[in-house]
């Protein structure tokens, strides 16, 4: 989940790429509204605050990282004193449980609503928070991590939904990418909080984002869409005043009725294309799913794989380990800061750079410094003596051991740093922007949930097998291990991965059904000729065709 916005704006960014295959205009050029900061504000506003519950949700996936050396080296007076096999558990469980909140999150949460159902899922969060504060066994923990996992999986179609249906064609590419943004700057502020607090301390003060959350999605309208979906077109009406600016319902109106439209002819289209069970079920069995598929469960597992999932958990103990030449807490505040740097520097470049050298930098740069870590770690443990010498543990030899690693500690410090920063400008973010991109139109929804289910799989075995890599492994031999996985991945990817950056979603099916294949070339909108102004600003501005009716039927 921690890179789930991703996909969404890249669904929306793909649709913009894709309207003039599908038959798809963009109406709301056409409804009268200024693109000016009045206009656009409330729309922001919005948007932020849904941003609140995925800064809480990130939050979530940031607090073991404190967590796990706390109850592995309890202070004094701390009850919770935990095994390896109990914090293989506390770093891994809530991966394993996002798939099935995923599974029910549209069926529990679409009859409440977008805002109410972001507001109930907050209920579960602070659950989790109170369950980690009065923690006196580890059933507590599981708890705890179990409602957080869960409470991630149900707020997806909530989350996905909302900024899409609120928000104009112009202003959703950029609105949606901060939804990554505060996923991963909720897990900094668990990096940050431990600096200063204990970890009891940090789930209460966490329970305050919780109920901001809750209490600031009072103060922001349903989604329209919703709205007109259950025939309350009078509360519709308003919503749309208010996202639009607090504008009048004569401006609205055309607006409304292009919705209603919709809705009335989505109803009549379900009718007439409704397929058995048995068809649908065909269109998972031919090469435009399986190899897609595969492309993107193989980019889950080198992500996770890479190295960074277990860093992000770790953190403290590898640079306790490696005896960073800073404070331990203070390497994981930076390694934060360069997890939210890399997440920029991957939204601001892709669409100028494609996605395949970006993966190859990403896959390759990260392969290197695992490959360095596990150098400087091995070379430690043979306490840097060669193999003739005979190694017996003498005063020093152990001075002299001592005096390198901490001389040379900045060594792996920086890789793992660097490590942080190049794996989310590519491969961390590369699988959630292929899912709205390549899977053919009649396997997209299901294709995504699948995919993103192998992507959280992948994520429980990389943190559940960690402690026991490294306790058979031992770090060089573990991190060695992601290095391999790294470079085989690069290899992988340039013979499979194509350049799907600026192509139409037609010709990207074509490609993975074996029809004609894609180049390599970075294609980008450019200037149409002979076009006028309002014709071109559709071209730019398209709306996801999930919510915007078909000319034909206009």
């Amino acid at each position: 989940m921690a890179a789930l916005t991703i996909r969404n704006a890249y669904d929306c960014m793909s649709s913009r790429n894709n309207q003039s295959e599908d038959g798809v205009t963009n109406n709301n050029s056409q409804y009268g509204y200024r693109k000016d900061f009045r206009t656009a504000f409330p729309q922001l506003i919005a948007v932020s605050v849904k941003n609140l519950l995925l800064l809480g949700y990130g939050m979530t996936l940031g607090f073991p990282t404190i967590l796990i050396p706390a109850v592995e080296n309890p202070v004094e007076g701390e009850v919770l004193h935990l095994t390896n096999t109990e914090l293989s558990w506390i770093s891994s469980i809530n991966y394993i449980v996002v798939p099935f909140g995923c599974a029910i999150s549209g069926i529990v949460t679409s009859p409440l609503g977008r805002r109410k159902a972001m507001q109930v899922v907050n209920i579960p969060f602070f659950v989790a928070w109170l369950l980690f504060h009065y923690a006196s066994t580890t059933a507590y923990l599981y708890g705890a991590l179990i409602l957080t996992g869960l409470a991630g999986g149900v707020l997806e179609a909530p989350v996905l939904t909302y900024v899409a249906e609120i928000t104009q064609p112009h202003l959703r590419g950029a609105l949606t990418a901060t939804s990554s943004l505060c996923i991963i700057l909720g897990v900094f502020t668990q990096f940050l909080f431990g600096l200063f607090l204990y970890w009891r301390t940090v789930a209460l003060v966490n329970i305050v984002f919780t109920i901001l959350a809750v209490v600031a999605l009072c103060f922001v309208p349903e989604s329209p869409h919703w709205l007109v979906s259950k025939k309350r077109h009078n509360d519709a009406q308003k919503s749309l005043q208010w996202l639009r600016g607090w504008t009048n319902a004569s401006a609205v109106e055309e607006e409304l009725k292009d919705i209603q439209n919709l809705y009335k002819r989505k109803k009549v289209e379900l009718q007439d294309e409704e397929e058995s069970f048995t068809e649908k079920i065909t269109h998972y069995l031919e090469r435009s799913f399986y190899v897609p598929f595969a492309l993107i469960s193989f980019s889950f597992f080198v992500g996770h794989f890479s190295g960074m999932t277990t860093l992000q958990t770790f953190a403290v103990s590898i640079f306790q380990r490696l005896q960073a030449p800073i404070d331990k807490y203070y390497a994981t505040l930076i390694i934060g800061i360069l997890q939210i740097l890399g997440t920029a520097v991957c939204v601001l470049l892709v669409h100028y750079t494609g996605k395949r050298p970006l993966t190859f930098f990403s896959t390759g740069g990260a392969a290197v410094c695992c490959y360095f870590v596990a150098a400087y770690d091995g070379y430690l443990k043979y306490d840097g003596v060669p193999q003739t010498t005979e190694i017996n543990a003498t005063t020093a030899t152990d001075s002299f051991i001592d005096d390198m690693g901490n001389s040379y500690s900045w060594i792996p410090t920086t890789l793992l740093m660097l490590l942080a920063l190049l794996t989310h400008t590519g491969i961390r973010l590369l699988p959630w922007i292929l899912i709205g991109e390549i899977f053919s139109a009649k396997t997209r929804s299901g294709g995504a949930g699948l995919a993103s289910a192998v992507g959280y799989i992948f994520g429980f075995f990389a943190n559940k097998l960690y402690i026991d890599m490294v306790e058979r492994l031992d770090l060089w031999g573990t991190y060695g291990l992601y290095g391999i996985v790294c470079t085989l991945g690069c290899i992988i990817f340039y013979f499979t991965l194509p350049e799907t950056e600026g192509k139409k979603l037609s010709d990207i099916e074509n490609h993975f059904a074996g029809v004609k294949r894609l180049t390599n070339t970075v294609y980008r909108s450019k200037k149409i000729p002979n076009q006028e102004d309002a014709k071109m600003r559709d071209l730019k501005g398209a709306v996801n065709s999930a919510f915007e009716p078909e000319n034909s039927q206009l």
